[in-house]
């Protein structure tokens, strides 16, 4: 898990891990805002898989929920156990917050997101979902 302060780390990462190449200023925010997390994979200095995630309070929720944002594994060190790995401390990162629910979404058609998140341990909501994107 990365902290405040541990923007270096994020300098070196294997193509396909992030959309984009790594911007500091946001790195740095993004680390300063201790509800934010980012869980690595580094394997000899390079940063080949992460999950970011948000945990946050709301008025009626006694307990803080994590929203995982994404994941990703660099598309050469797929299927070696990384992505369940991240999940897996994510996962206790966010026990370790006092969070009492984790939820991410997926596309269906992702096979690997559907893999890693029923073997992880989630269950697969059953409701129908739709979501909304506004660009802003």
């Amino acid at each position: 898990m990365l902290r405040a302060g541990d923007e270096a780390v994020l300098r070196n990462v294997e193509p396909g891990v992030f959309d984009d190449p790594i911007d500091d200023a946001s790195a740095r925010a993004f680390l300063a805002d201790p509800r934010h997390h980012v869980a690595v994979a580094i394997d000899d200095g390079i940063v080949v898989g992460f999950v970011s995630s948000v945990h946050y309070i709301h008025p009626d929720k006694k307990a803080p929920e994590l929203w995982i944002n994404e994941v990703a594994v660099a598309p050469s060190r797929r299927r070696g156990g990384i992505g369940r790995a991240l999940l897996d401390a994510t996962l206790e990162n966010a026990r370790t917050l006092g969070c009492t629910e984790a939820w991410v979404l997926t596309d269906r058609p992702n096979k690997a997101a559907m893999t890693l998140y029923n073997h992880g341990g989630g269950a697969e909501y059953t409701g129908d979902v739709v979501m909304f994107e506004f660009r802003l």
